[in-house]
């Protein structure tokens, strides 16, 4: 029996591996699945493992030469090409490399195409989220972008109307590039403002090419910011905008490297605010696009206690079986992480006191504080994009 969702796993993608010591270490991902699988919310979802898309669709989405070049690189890291942004610090070769990138963008693309089939409702891609990825060069830790893979081919399936939703820390300026100029695709950005964070893009200026203003939406936020602050830009930014814009689908990235233990950004947010806006974003969805969405993985580098809560926290409420934030963690998954780490796993899923739940956001409506940094922020945001979408800068 097909299910309403699909999640995206195979170990094959711990495969894409940077080597000892770089922050994006595929450890995430193993501990995610399985505490899902601890959790039992595998159980009533479709776990798709896809195959890996051809050369030549590679070669469409991304510049031949790169393509060539991560090829090169894959059989031998030695030749690897800092031109393409390759055997870097960021991006250091391995062997294998391209069959391990390309086999994201391959998870992603199935996601994409399940939803747009009607086959699944949702459909979960934790391994994916490569949003750095560019046309012709490498960066952020991303190889191929799956992001820009999938929208493609919502497009191509019929879709007139994708809204992209980032919720990672950094700034998510390699699918932005990719769509740029193309009307038919809303991309949403909420991030760390680019004073203080990689890539340094993502000001609430750039708002679209000729033709398409009003297609791109950046809400730059400063260092600092906690759960309450942020998910009020969420609320106060994207989501009117993703109502004006009335997608058909929604495609969403769910960077966990917002959180107040990440150690490359600066931002305060929880588990339970993560947890928080995934139930926003998959709200929307049913709101506007019928429900058809689509989810990937994306930053997030405190590896046992964030990101498998985070994300296996998205994977529940997408399975529409979500785990209550005082659900205590299975002690199956405890016993992993002391044995094969030697550390102490979180005891719940959740981290702020009962008291302090649910997270309180403060309506738009209730009135702007121009003391307040994130406010400034969102105003920002609201004054370079809501024109373009027919919306009142302070009211909507």
């Amino acid at each position: 029996m097909v299910s309403r969702t699909s999640v995206v796993w195979g170990a094959d993608f711990l495969k894409y591996n940077f080597g000892p010591g770089h922050p994006m270490a595929p450890l995430r991902l193993d501990l995610t699945q399985r505490l899902c699988s601890a959790l039992g919310i595998l159980d009533d979802v479709d776990v798709i493992d896809p195959a890996l898309p051809s050369n030549a669709y590679l070669t469409q989405l991304h510049d031949p030469a790169f393509v060539a070049a991560v090829r090169a690189a894959s059989e031998d890291p030695g030749v690897a090409d800092a031109a393409f942004g390759l055997g870097t610090e960021d991006v250091p070769a391995f062997l294998g490399m391209h069959e391990a990138s390309a086999r994201i963008v391959g998870g992603t693309l199935e996601s994409c195409r399940r939803v747009a089939s009607g086959q699944n409702l949702h459909s979960v891609n934790f391994t994916g989220g490569m949003h750095h990825a560019m046309p012709g060069r490498a960066g952020g830790f991303c190889v191929y972008n799956d992001i820009a893979a999938g929208i493609r081919e919502l497009l191509d399936s019929g879709f007139e109307r994708v809204a992209y939703i980032d919720i990672d820390v950094h700034h998510g300026d390699g699918v932005e590039a990719y769509f740029w100029d193309d009307p038919r695709v809303l991309t949403a950005s909420m991030h760390e403002n680019g004073r203080a964070l990689y890539p340094g893009t993502g000001w609430p200026t750039e708002v679209g090419g000729s033709g398409a203003e009003g297609s791109v939406v950046n809400v730059a936020l400063p260092p600092g910011v906690r759960d309450s602050a942020w998910l009020r830009a969420l609320s106060a930014s994207i989501v009117p905008a993703v109502r004006a814009f009335k997608p058909q689908v929604i495609v969403s990235q769910h960077g966990c490297d917002s959180h107040s233990q990440d150690p490359l950004a600066h931002l305060q947010i929880s588990v339970d605010g993560q947890r928080a806006a995934a139930d926003v974003i998959h709200r929307l969805s049913h709101e506007v696009s019928d429900g058809r969405w689509v989810a990937v993985g994306g930053g997030g580098y405190e590896l046992v206690s964030v990101v498998p809560r985070v994300w296996a926290h998205l994977v529940g409420i997408a399975g529409h079986t979500p785990v209550s934030p005082a659900t205590s963690i299975p002690q199956e998954w405890l016993d992993h992480v002391e044995t094969h780490l030697g550390k102490e796993g979180p005891a719940t899923m959740g981290e702020l006191a009962e008291g302090d739940l649910p997270i309180w956001v403060q309506p738009w409506e209730m009135g702007f504080n121009p003391h307040s940094e994130a406010d400034r922020a969102i105003v920002a945001t609201r004054e370079a994009v809501f024109p373009h979408l027919g919306l009142d800068i302070w009211f909507d």
